[in-house]
């Protein structure tokens, strides 16, 4: 590799390794979005809007993935980004995204290789039988309504932070342990109800020790209150520990080590602005990055890639190294400026280069960009395709305004959404009519009036909104909290 590109390389790092957290979750966070939409004959993660004109279905996508290049229109008169921009416009795009071989997927997004996803987002690498849940990982089957469950896991319900466990229900943060009912921080456990920092206990209710067959007894009563399961999981504790790890900030990090505002990851050396990061291999030198999957070394300003190395400011990008500024790559190397090639290497906004070609034209590239005091920044706010309120950036962080979006570029979604349910249907509660019987309700699930009106956050009125927004581990636990109530509320 050149030493120049070199050079700009450890210039990204080293700007990548100082971002403020807000604006981490407002550009990175914002690419996450959390609806599916009805656009077009398909279901789409892509709202209604003017690129649904490039909607292809995920067959003809795969015919046409490598088609598209720059020869016919780039133009040298304007900025990179503009020329990236006219490129994502001249691309067929599929309505959700799958890479590798996925069977009975098509309603998932960043899916890979996995088999009946349904109505969920980053399934990675050999799962089976999920539904309504984001970030399961490796091996894991039979998940419903859960977030962050990795590593040979199965039959796991409405649930976050889960490792190396099965039959969990309604808990938070477990690990190598099963058959638990509202239990949280537990590690080693098996056969425990409403139970909390246990490790290597079994037949436990509240924390206190019985025999199988008083356990059983008193299990068997109080799974008969099916009412009070989902108060049962809202009284958990929020707080949790992050687990054998060293100079770690943030919450539930396994295994890390020198890792600052990190939450929901595993297995990460050196890094800094990080959730729901890693998985069973360790990792090395992850900055600012938001639902990357397993295998990755020296990433900078990423959102959801995988089994890469040296990738610098791209978003969903599955397999390859040396990437920069491109989006939603499989198995490519020594891109730039690139979208959805697919085992390609030595390529400009899609355009094929000999390698010595393809070297002399980023040094070119990359000389304008510092010029500009663009080479370090991400992709401009207005070519997001995603309403911000439909985001995680939103549920992170719910301070930021409507006007202050707007101003900045970002799309936002100002009409209720409709929910197509045909005429007729009946709602059917699972809680008696009493109403101390009845869960507290989210005031973004109520409906009418209520659903419009943004929560008031620690210090004013949202419209007040201050640099850093909410503590950083109330607004991580705000995003997988929404997340589980507001499947479950769809439902």
């Amino acid at each position: 590799m050149p030493q120049r590109l070199k050079q700009r390389q450890e210039k990204i790092k080293e700007k990548r390794k100082h971002t403020p957290w807000r604006e981490f979750v407002k550009e990175i966070c914002s690419l996450r979005t959390l609806n599916f939409y009805k656009n077009k004959a398909f279901i789409s993660t892509y709202p209604p809007l003017e690129h649904s004109k490039q909607l292809v279905s995920h067959k003809i996508f795969e015919t046409k993935r490598n088609d598209t290049d720059s020869s016919s229109w780039y133009n040298s008169e304007v900025s990179f980004f503009d020329n990236f921009r006219l490129l994502f416009k001249n691309t067929n795009l599929p309505p959700t995204i799958l890479f590798w071989t996925c069977e009975n997927a098509d309603f998932s997004d960043q899916t890979v290789s996995a088999k009946n996803v349904y109505l969920s987002y980053v399934v990675i690498r050999d799962c089976e039988n999920i539904l309504y849940s984001l970030s399961v990982k490796e091996n894991s089957s039979n998940i419903l309504n859960s977030i962050m469950v990795r590593d040979n896991c199965d039959n796991v319900y409405f649930s976050k932070g889960i490792i190396k466990s099965f039959k969990i229900f309604y808990s938070k943060y477990i690990t190598n342990s099963s058959n638990l009912w509202f239990c949280s921080n537990m590690i080693s456990c098996n056969e425990c109800i409403s139970c909390s920092g246990l490790e290597n206990q079994q037949y436990c209710i509240d924390n206190q020790q019985y025999s199988k067959e008083e356990y059983l007894t008193k299990k068997q009563q109080l799974l008969a209150r099916k009412n009070r399961f989902l108060e049962n999981y809202l009284n958990l504790t929020n707080n949790w520990n992050n687990i054998a790890s060293t100079n770690t900030t943030g919450n539930f990090n396994i295994q890390c080590s020198n890792v600052e505002n990190g939450f929901y990851n595993a297995q990460i050396k050196n890094g800094r602005n990080l959730i729901l990061i890693g998985g069973k291999e360790p990792w090395e030198n992850i900055y600012d990055c938001f639902l990357n999957t397993p295998l990755e070394n020296d990433v900078y300003w990423v959102f959801s890639t995988g089994f890469c190395d040296n990738v610098y400011n791209c978003h969903q990008v599955s397999g390859g190294s040396h990437l920069y500024y491109s989006y939603m790559l499989e198995q490519c190397s020594y891109c730039l400026w690139c979208i959805w090639l697919k085992n390609k290497s030595y390529c400009i906004l899609n355009k094929q280069y000999t390698k010595e070609e393809r070297y002399d034209k980023v040094d070119e590239i990359f000389t304008q960009m510092e010029k500009d005091w663009t080479l370090w920044k991400f992709f401009p706010w207005n070519m997001n395709p995603f309403y911000f309120n439909d985001t995680a950036a939103y549920l992170i962080d719910d301070t930021f305004t409507k006007e202050e979006v707007e101003a900045e570029g970002y799309l936002r979604r100002d009409e209720k959404i409709k929910v197509d349910i045909p005429e007729g249907a009946e709602i059917v509660r699972s809680y008696s009519t009493s109403t101390q019987n009845k869960p507290p309700l989210d005031p973004l699930l109520a409906g009418g009036a209520e659903a419009n009106k943004v929560p008031p956050c620690e210090g004013g009125h949202p419209s007040e909104a201050r640099e850093g927004g909410k503590n950083n581990r109330e607004s991580i636990d705000d995003l997988t909290e929404r997340v589980l109530m507001t499947t479950k509320a769809e439902r």
